[in-house]
């Protein structure tokens, strides 16, 4: 585990966390475990008769996580040491799937607590050799379960342009996504970030008084393609009300504007519907001193409900 990792600290912890409620001897599910931040936070809350359950199809966040959640069991245990009896703690299951599998493994109306932090993780912008990001050279391939399915480097080279269109101005929400799909085309074969960042900079310039590099939209467009993040997430939302208890709370953690959409629009028609209690009437956002400490919070938005 590198430095980065060890002091890493997961996007709005307190306010998921009051929004959470961790009661003592409640089950509780991480959906994205990432390095475990959010998910070691939960255990900490949690008795002996707790019980935490983590999610990432990503196998090299889970042995992050594990890691991190095994050393806070082993300090959980040495704190509570009363003469020759140990403390007993929370139960842990951690299952190196994606969280749209959530039904297959928890029991309808037994949880009291859900959190997801959706999108890609520091972990994946942060080492080149996955793909994430084209501020360093790396390989295309943008896949969390890197065990499985197309790479983003099969995307480029091998659907058509109007394919590669389509998906760029749907998930990118690039307004200029067939120039872009015209000069990835022309540009094949691509296999690296910077090679794909070139030639998608090279066909549309920086919008006026934008930060944005041109190709940031392309980057997310593929990477939420790729890993079918959009489709994971409504899973997530439809199984959320079978799985919790009543009373039982949501929390999720959006990145960019079609997450957030897709969230705020489920809780909305489920509070219509009577299943919800919206508990965030507007997404609690980052703090000042939380973005200058971790700028990738900047974007977070935050949306929490409770189960009727």
């Amino acid at each position: 585990m590198t430095e980065s990792q060890v002091r890493h600290v997961p996007v709005l912890l307190k306010e998921a966390m009051d929004f959470l409620r961790v009661r003592p001897g409640g089950t509780y599910v991480d959906c994205t475990l990432g390095m475990g931040g959010h998910a070691e936070a939960i255990f900490q809350q949690l008795g002996p008769s707790g019980r935490l359950l983590g999610f990432d199809r990503d196998p090299e966040a889970m042995a992050l996580a594990k890691v991190r959640l095994e050393k806070a069991r082993l300090e959980r245990t040495r704190q509570g040491m009363s003469g020759r009896e140990p403390l007993q703690a929370p139960q842990l299951e951690l299952i190196g799937e994606a969280f749209s599998s959530i039904s297959r493994h928890v029991a309808p109306g037994s949880v009291d607590g859900i959190l997801a932090d959706f999108g890609a993780s520091s972990l994946h912008f942060d080492e080149a050799r996955r793909g994430f990001s084209f501020q360093a050279e790396g390989p295309l391939d943008m896949r969390m379960d890197t065990r499985s399915g197309p790479t983003a480097e099969q995307v480029v080279n091998e659907v058509s342009e109007r394919e590669l269109a389509d998906l760029i101005y749907e998930f990118g929400e690039e307004r200029r996504s067939r120039t872009v799909a015209r000069a990835i085309v022309r540009g094949r074969p691509i296999t690296t970030t910077r090679q794909l960042a070139r030639i998608v900079a090279s066909a549309v310039p920086p919008m006026k008084n934008s930060p944005i590099h041109p190709a940031t939209r392309t980057f997310q467009a593929l990477r939420i393609y790729v890993n079918r993040e959009l489709d994971e997430i409504r899973a997530l939302l439809e199984a959320a009300p079978r799985l919790l208890k009543p009373s039982g709370r949501l929390v999720v953690i959006s990145f960019h504007s079609l997450e957030d959409r897709i969230a705020k629009d489920s809780l909305r028609d489920g509070a219509k519907q009577g299943i919800w209690t919206i508990l965030t009437k507007k997404p609690a956002t980052a703090s000042e001193e939380e973005i200058e400490r971790n700028p990738r919070s900047r974007s977070a938005k935050m949306r929490a409900a409770e189960k009727q």
